[in-house]
């Protein structure tokens, strides 16, 4: 990764935040931001400026004045709405990035629009990224970027955060896309990004204090990222049962289990909170695998989705041995037969019944699929040591 690419992941969201305090106008500031980033490309070379954020802002807000003045000329721009004198905020979000999330996530846009938009605008997630996030196509999620930024255009839906009563109607759509963001720096191996949602979650749980499952989400962006230096060693990646846990960072675990038993104890009993007790399990061996399949249970029942029921089929191979685990597996065949999370579990209880040569083929259904490169070096290794045994 160049400098400059390194500063597009770290910067993007915080200038484009910024700039949006001052324009109300989504689609340009993200036009301009980009203009900003391609000129520094240009005239920096190697010599970086002293505040490359400031310069960035500047840049990319004097592109955003002259674009405007130049559509004053035509009388059927209204360009007033789109300069604020100063941002509208109502609400005392002190944090850009912060105060980006609570005004994309608006209630008049569906919630998977407000979590798409999040992710492109404070995270600098890319389509593609999002994409694979939201298990669909990236042309598909380029149309439904498109289609929410049409609508928030036609319906001119304010720039702005709204006043304290109203923060709690976005909740959900923020919390989502702080995991989300979480979730793409875990798995893609961005630890800038895994670092962003647990600050962004603690601003959260500042802002909203009384919230409780916006402290679960706390607690579990922090007992996940606890094991971060273990799942990956030298670039390889290590199966949870497989980690050395001297790795883990305990400071980090003891943090989040204060947090999740404070959040449990203030009541919190959604999503985020069943997850976090199971990764609350995971920190204190040994892993109790029954009460981990109960809360996946628990979970399915309060927000159902097929990775929820293959995590629990592998939780079930644990608790009762691969042969019950696979059974739980193949009723997801239909709906994850894309995905190569689904063929790669599979392959694994396959391996673990001795039945290599259909081992084989799911971890080659695997690697079909696969995208981060860490997961692939892991597959083939994988895949070769079936190759390897007899059958």
């Amino acid at each position: 990764m160049t400098p400059l690419e390194a500063l597009y992941r770290e910067e993007h969201g915080r200038v484009l935040a910024a700039l949006l305090a001052r324009v109300r106008d989504l689609p340009l500031v993200e036009e301009v931001v980009q203009e900003a980033f391609a000129a520094a490309a240009e005239q920096w070379g190697d010599a970086v400026p002293r505040n490359p954020r400031a310069w960035l802002l500047r840049v990319a807000h004097n592109k955003a004045i002259d674009r405007m003045r130049r559509r004053a000329k035509f009388p059927e721009v209204d360009v007033a709405d789109s300069l604020a004198s100063a941002p509208e905020v109502d609400a005392d979000v002190g944090d850009d990035r912060l105060r980006l999330m609570f005004t994309c996530c608006h209630p008049a846009l569906a919630a998977d629009a407000q979590v798409a938009l999040t992710l492109r605008t404070v995270a600098g997630l890319t389509t593609e990224e999002i994409a694979a996030l939201f298990l669909v196509e990236p042309a598909a999620m380029a149309q439904r970027l498109v289609r929410v930024q049409k609508k928030i255009r036609d319906a001119r839906i304010p720039y702005s955060v709204p006043p304290p009563e109203k923060l709690p109607e976005r909740l959900t759509a923020v919390l989502a896309v702080v995991y989300l963001i979480f979730t793409e720096g875990y798995a893609g191996l961005r630890g800038e990004l895994c670092g962003e949602a647990i600050r962004l979650a603690r601003l959260v749980c500042e802002l909203m204090p009384g919230e409780p499952e916006a402290h679960a989400l706390l607690a579990l962006v922090l007992l996940q990222d606890a094991r971060r230096d273990a799942r990956l060693v030298d670039g390889d990646l290590v199966l949870l049962d497989e980690q050395d846990r001297t790795r883990w960072d305990l400071a980090m675990i003891a943090d989040g289990l204060g947090v999740l038993d404070d959040a449990l104890a203030a009541g919190a009993h959604g999503p985020y909170a069943l997850q976090a007790a199971i990764a609350g399990l995971h920190a204190r061996p040994p892993t109790d695998w029954p009460q981990i399949v109960a809360l996946y249970d628990h979970l399915l029942a309060l927000a159902p989705s097929a990775l929820v029921e293959l995590n629990r089929a592998v939780a079930v191979a644990m608790a009762s041995g691969p042969a019950a685990g696979l059974a739980a597996l193949d009723r997801l065949r239909f709906a994850l037969g894309e995905d190569h999370l689904y063929h790669a579990a599979r392959a694994d209880l396959l391996r673990r019944l001795g039945r290599l040569d259909e081992a084989v083929r799911a971890y080659r259904a695997a690697l079909a699929r696969v995208v981060q490169p860490a997961e692939r070096r892991f597959l083939e290794r994988r895949l070769a040591e079936c190759s390897a045994e007899p059958t």
